[in-house]
């Protein structure tokens, strides 16, 4: 008996694993170091208000995303190619910040799968970046490369969440409290920052493609699946969200005991806190994980926006993200963190979303691009709409930091 097919020739479970492939790769790769440390540092200041920040984040997160993923998907186009649809050339510019951009993060992930391997085996941060590299890189030199990815990132999603959630436990945080600040928050207009913050960490740059760009090269497009891409939309920010409320309330539940956060690593000290001793190991498999898991996420997601500009780099997409990756790790291993680069080009990158959202919405409504046969709803563009304005507050405050910091 031949195996039931379903969406795009796959089977039942092979679809499934490419949804949750998506979902995750989505989800881990906003879920790097730096989301730790913006988590636990954004707790200790803004406390239990902190809450509303994240649920105001999620909703605008969600309406990004869902916009994103349907319109690729339907269009069945990348990201690059439905903005060079709108306005030939500009998908090229998109896809140059967030290549810069991405080789930028993924200095930082390097070396923080560095930092990983040095809390929990002891070895040097240098020597540990060089491991988790050629680890990452002996997978994609696998022939079933892709499969095996979408299995880590599951694997890398699940763990973080497990000993994540485990430390908000162990935390005892005050609940009642993050429930009435989560609507009731101290003062909502400080904590315009942070929501912009979220907003650009969880949906910014290239993260925001990453699951539908993997959905897309599936074959899972087409007005026929636009429900299972709407809820893999939603969960792969949902997942994202259930993690960071996790961390959220296990750090609250730190300095709420009057315990103060190491400012040199408060993610760290969260766990140590919260766990004891072993919270330190505990901190590392996470780092390690939400690293590795960051890795893969920005060198894939940034070589498939490289694919319009030449066929082979398609044909030869594993070779590519070696490359990527390889090149990320060189940088780290001879100059370590450039600090000014990574910041110009973060600052780069956080011009991708409200630029590449914006193409997305016009394209929604153009039949050329997404067809006929598919409506675009309008409550969803209300949404991208807010995306974007929410983003482009955040460029404007990123931009004037980096001028300042730049003149430091």
């Amino acid at each position: 008996m031949q195996p039931t097919q379903s969406l795009a020739g796959h089977t039942p479970g092979s679809q499934r694993n490419v949804l949750r492939g998506a979902i995750f790769i989505m989800a881990t790769s906003s879920i790097g170091p730096a989301f730790l440390t913006q988590t636990s540092l954004f707790t200790e200041k803004y406390l239990a208000s902190f809450a509303f920040a994240i649920l105001i984040s999620l909703l605008i997160d969600i309406g990004a995303q869902l916009n994103i993923w349907r319109v690729i998907t339907v269009a069945n186009l990348r990201g690059q190619d439905v903005a060079n649809r709108v306005l030939p050339g500009i998908g090229h510019l998109i896809s140059a910040f967030i290549v810069l951009g991405g080789i930028a993060f993924n200095i930082g992930n390097i070396g923080g799968a560095g930092l990983a391997m040095n809390v929990i085996f002891g070895i040097p941060p240098i020597l540990g970046s060089l491991i988790a590299a050629v680890l990452i890189i002996a997978i994609f030199m696998l022939r079933n490369a892709k499969r095996i990815m979408d299995g880590l990132m599951q694997l890398f999603g699940l763990v973080m969440l497990c000993m994540i959630g485990y430390a908000m436990l162990q935390s005892n945080p005050p609940l009642q409290d993050v429930l009435l600040r989560s609507i009731q928050p101290d003062d909502p207009l400080i904590l315009l920052l942070p929501i912009v913050t979220l907003v650009g960490g969880t949906v910014g740059g290239y993260i925001s493609f990453s699951g539908g760009h993997r959905l897309v090269e599936a074959g899972i497009t087409g007005v026929e699946n636009v429900g299972v891409v709407t809820r893999a939309a939603v969960t792969g920010i949902l997942t994202t969200g259930v993690v960071r409320i996790c961390l959220f309330l296990a750090a609250l539940g730190v300095v709420s005991q009057g315990l103060t956060l190491d400012p040199s690593n408060p993610a760290a000290s969260v766990f140590a806190h919260a766990m004891g001793t072993v919270g330190y190991k505990v901190f590392g498999v996470v780092l390690l994980a939400a690293s590795l898991s960051s890795v893969i996420g920005a060198a894939y997601t940034s070589v498939s926006f490289m694919y319009s500009l030449h066929p082979s780099i398609r044909t030869h997409n594993q070779r590519v993200v070696i490359a990527f990756i390889a090149c990320s790790t060189l940088i780290y291993s001879l100059v370590g963190q450039p600090v000014k680069v990574l910041v110009v080009a973060g600052a780069l990158n956080a011009l991708v979303l409200p630029l590449a959202l914006g193409c997305i919405l016009w394209a929604a409504k153009k039949p050329s691009i997404v067809g006929n046969d598919y409506r675009h709803p309008d409550w969803m563009l209300a949404f991208g709409v807010l995306a974007i304005v929410a983003t482009a507050v955040g460029v404007g405050l990123s931009f004037n930091a980096l001028l300042q910091f730049w003149q430091s």
